[in-house]
């Protein structure tokens, strides 16, 4: 099949100078020290893929006003270990002394630039064309043959160094952002039957993608957890108890009972929601049925038994299942059954997706990583992604290969 972006395989970079947007914002400690490389390891394949070329990384580190707002030096000491090549950390972004140490490359050479949030509108939401017209960018796109983005989880961001270098220069996706393309189409349009299993507590991302997959028949059944399931029982008419429902008022969610109700009538065939609970009393985990739970002075922090047995059967007959977001307080062992048990049913599925955050950390606790198809690098982004928002730094990818395959193919250089 056609991709309708451009991939390293695509081009003949072989001693030319690329440009490479990574995502190696990491935890750090007070210190300076990364606390997780686990951002930085992902970005591997694609950089050993460039190995012939002049490689320029781009990259941030946390945002201004954060503790953890740091340089990218010890990133780049991070990489160097782990690929056994060394990693040039440069404390400029694109003055003179950037510019004469990307002059000095050679063919192999990788030197990663300082955080590019440093300099303040990387993070203003523009136009493709008016980062293109940056200062920032005109600086450096006179030394540089190509562009790819690899940082699928800023690309739901229309930044400068998202957007801002795809105009001018041949660009496409590095490994990272051509897997998650791949497989979150694949996750839209996949083997059927199609299960989304959508929990946590940022009910507005959940309710967004149930509303996107299942009005295109996306989807052939949702099943919902967590505080949004809890917000989905209360719009089918149930009584959730006062602490659970003074929990969804606090977290600003009860206006969505309304629409959720619109929505159960018109997709209610698909949609699954709990048929009992585990209630935390005094910090113990308490089966209770949706009955009990009404009269119930305390918490629901899990799905209960019966609905665990109901979904799980539903996810391990699966042709794709898309996960995101936990079923409970997963962070508590006691009411991260559900969580735990809907993890382990979707491996089952034919091809299976993590859509990163809390779920993805589960899954790593879990040491099941390899058991699933793709777990997606970008929480915010591939919620953006599934939800039918298309995202600016795929988008610019996606208008460029546009653009390029009406060059004449005598002028191109396309391998």
């Amino acid at each position: 099949m056609t991709k309708d972006f451009f991939t390293i395989d695509d081009f003949d970079i072989s001693g030319k100078t690329v440009l490479l947007r990574v995502d190696f914002n990491a935890p750090m400690g007070p210190d300076g020290r990364i606390l997780d490389d686990s951002r930085i390891k992902s970005h591997i394949r694609t950089i050993n893929d460039l190995k012939d070329a002049k490689v320029i990384l781009l990259a941030h580190q946390s945002r201004p006003g954060k503790s953890d707002f740091m340089t990218m030096q010890s990133h780049a000491k991070v990489l160097s270990q782990l690929i056994g090549r060394e990693v040039r950390y440069v404390d400029d972004i694109f003055g003179s002394y950037a510019r004469s140490c990307i002059s000095a490359m050679e063919p192999g050479d990788i030197i990663l630039l300082e955080n590019v949030r440093f300099f303040s509108e990387e993070s203003l939401e523009l136009s493709a064309d008016e980062h293109a017209d940056s200062y920032f960018v005109k600086k450096l796109l006179p030394y540089i043959d190509y562009f790819f983005n690899d940082a699928f989880a800023v690309s739901h961001r229309s930044h400068l160094s998202v957007v801002g270098f795809t105009r001018d220069i041949p660009c496409g996706a590095g490994r990272i952002m051509e897997s998650e393309i791949l497989s979150l189409d694949r996750g839209l349009d996949g083997e059927r039957p199609c299960v989304y299993a959508l929990g946590g507590a940022k009910v507005d991302d959940s309710l967004r993608v149930a509303n996107n997959v299942l009005s295109k028949g996306s989807a052939d059944i949702v099943l919902f957890s967590g505080i949004v399931g809890n917000v989905v029982l209360a719009a089918a008419g149930f009584n959730i108890g006062q602490i659970n429902m003074d929990l969804i008022e606090k977290l600003g969610y009860a206006s969505y009972i309304p629409p959720v109700r619109n929505m159960l009538k018109e997709f209610g065939d698909k949609i699954r929601y709990p048929v009992d609970v585990a209630l935390n009393i005094d910090g113990k985990r308490v089966e209770a049925n949706i009955k009990e739970m009404g009269k119930s002075q305390y918490p629901a922090n899990d799905i209960g038994l019966e609905t665990i047995v109901s979904y799980t059967s539903i996810l391990e007959s699966a042709g794709t299942v898309i996960l995101n977001g936990p079923a409970g307080v997963s962070e508590n062992p006691d009411f991260a059954v559900g969580t735990h048990e809907i993890i382990r049913a979707a491996t089952n599925a034919k091809f299976s997706i993590i859509g990163g955050g809390h779920i993805s950390a589960e899954v790593h606790r879990l040491g099941m990583d390899t058991q699933f198809s793709h777990i997606s690098t970008g929480g915010g982004a591939c919620i953006e992604y599934l939800s039918g928002t298309e995202l600016p730094g795929i988008k610019v990818l996606r208008e460029a290969a546009a653009r390029r395959r009406g060059i004449d193919s005598g002028e191109s250089d396309l391998q």
